[in-house]
């Protein structure tokens, strides 16, 4: 149980870090996961997102703690549990971010990390028939597609959304993010594309790879401020897993952070709570917290949607029958069809806005469907300015921390929102949108345009995750900063962190393919740093 590196997390970063560094066999590598291995059919049927999110076996099931931004609500943060991560219960939405997120990152004395540094990597990452070939990848591993599905309902929404003026973007992944247009997708030949899929399907044999699946970490172990291994459980025995070189941090935005402030890395005063030995001291450790949140507004339509498409066994059973002999239909739909990248001002240099259309709707989107047709037009800010925080309720990995999400609580937030479902509102009365829509059942006509409080108090009543915690151990140099821009601990040996929580800034716009493209970047790093100078390997720490 000895390795060069130890990766600590199979997800949308881990699985690629396990690829490439046990690419060439020449360091032996093992990848630690606590779910299990990717082996449901829901999880590479597309449209099985209804199916694992919530479900115990994939799904870590953690809750927020009542936030005051939702009026005191506690909700469902669902994040993968098993091969692949959040990678293969996501909504199979592929966007990049705008360019002036990752130059912003760099502005804050991230060196390495602006456009032009990780727009290789993306490159490097995907494999994309559309688009320019300056900026999409054609032969990476990750498999993204546009979708074969359309539905009238979307369409139109859209097709109403440029005959209002905005423009439309038949790729949003390219030269500009701005405009209307159909969500790109990870998907490959009808089934899903997880992070698993593309970067542990060519490696699993490898003779200097080994997964360990029901293997959740439960400390970090270091010999002075150097990590030199990690506790798991395996087999429902405690062991140490050692590594010779490097421990990898890659478990996502809540147990990255859990686990560094678990083995001594934290606000001391937090750790010290809770009898924890400080390591070292990192205030900003769970700190920085970010995340999306969606607005949905619900129109009833005179067009047929998913809502009473799958009503019935019957119906259901014939479109698994359909699936099954084409690879095509309803079972290959996303949980978002159509999306735009708008402005709420025309002063922004930069949309600040996402939706997400979707041919259905329901109270949550792990719930079942509403009995009666109508479609989503899901509105989010991209940029939040408010930040919440995660804090240990004990000394045990097994208990979830407690998750503050501290939404909507800024002006710029609150007016961002609002702006937002105004936007929704003024799409969906314009034609052909307006024809086909009978009555807004959320918000409704009760809550009018011109009462500002009445929408927002909407919003904090109704608003939920679109599921991107970031943040939580970030990348920088001033005092709360978590890792440097070579994604190592500060003030730590023999340990990084490579996921969504080094991320200094939220993306504007979902975060897996950002999420890979920070695997693919740490490999680099990780790589980099095994060789000298002279381009020798270094020794390897014993």
């Amino acid at each position: 149980m000895e390795f060069d590196y130890v990766i600590i997390g199979a997800g949308s970063a881990g699985c690629v870090l396990a690829n490439r560094l046990s690419d060439g066999g020449k360091f032996q590598v093992a990848l630690l996961e606590a779910g299990g291995r990717d082996s449901s059919p829901w999880i590479h049927v597309p449209v099985g997102y209804f199916k694992t999110m919530g479900n115990p076996k994939t799904d870590w099931g953690y809750m927020t703690e009542p936030d005051p931004g939702l009026n005191g609500r506690v909700i469902k943060w669902p994040r993968g549990k098993v091969l692949g991560g959040s990678s293969s219960i996501n909504g199979l939405l592929y966007v990049r971010g705008q360019a002036a997120d990752y130059d912003h990152w760099r502005q804050l004395g991230n060196a390495g990390w602006g456009w032009e540094d990780v727009l290789p990597l993306f490159k490097r990452s995907e494999s994309y028939a559309g688009g320019s070939p300056e900026i999409r990848g054609r032969h990476g591993p990750l498999s993204v597609s546009d979708s074969a599905v359309s539905r009238d309902c979307v369409d139109k929404y859209l097709e109403a959304a440029v005959n209002l003026g905005y423009p439309k973007n038949d790729d949003y992944n390219g030269s500009s993010q701005e405009g209307v247009g159909h969500f790109q997708l990870t998907m490959r030949n009808g089934r899903r594309c997880s992070s698993a899929v593309a970067y542990l399907g060519p490696a699993r044999r490898r003779g200097n790879l080994t997964i360990l699946t029901n293997t959740p970490a439960q400390r970090l172990v270091f010999d002075g401020k150097r990590a030199t291994g990690v506790e798991v459980l395996h087999q429902h025995t405690r062991k140490v897993i050692k590594a010779r070189k490097e421990i990898v941090l890659s478990a996502g935005a809540i147990a990255s952070p859990q686990l560094l402030m678990v083995s001594g890395i934290g606000a001391p005063d937090e750790l010290r709570d809770h009898g924890i030995e400080v390591v070292q001291a990192s205030p900003g450790v769970g700190k920085n917290l970010q995340d999306h949140l969606q607005a949905r507004p619900v129109y009833k339509t005179t067009l047929s949607t998913i809502n009473t498409e799958i009503n019935s066994l019957f119906k259901q059973g014939l479109i698994a029958l359909h699936y099954a002999a084409t690879r095509t239909g309803p079972m290959t739909m996303a949980a978002s069809l159509g999306t735009a990248f708008l402005k709420t001002r025309p002063d922004l240099k930069e949309p600040d806005i996402q939706f997400h259309v979707q041919p259905f709707s329901a109270s949550e989107k792990i719930n079942k469907p509403h009995d009666f047709n109508a479609f989503t037009a899901s509105v989010l800010q991209m940029r939040p300015e408010s930040a919440g925080h995660l804090k240990l309720k004990s000394a045990d990995m097994r208990d979830h921390p407690a998750i503050h999400p501290n939404y909507l609580a800024t002006k710029t937030d609150q007016d961002t929102i609002v702006e937002g479902i105004r936007i929704a509102r003024r799409i969906a009365r314009t034609e052909p949108a307006a024809s086909i829509i009978t009555d807004e059942y959320t918000p409704g006509p009760s809550v009018s345009d011109d009462d500002y409080d009445a929408i927002l108090d909407w919003a904090r009543s109704n608003a939920t995750t679109i599921y991107h915690p970031t943040g939580t151990c970030k990348m920088g140099h001033d005092p709360m900063a978590v890792v440097d821009d070579k994604l190592r601990v500060r003030d730590i040996q023999g340990l990084r962190v490579a996921d969504a929580s080094i991320m200094p800034m939220i993306v504007s716009g979902n975060t897996n393919a950002p999420t890979i493209m920070i695997g693919e970047k740490a490999s680099d790093l990780v790589l980099a740093d095994a060789m000298s100078p002279d381009g020798i390997e270094l020794e390897t720490v014993q």
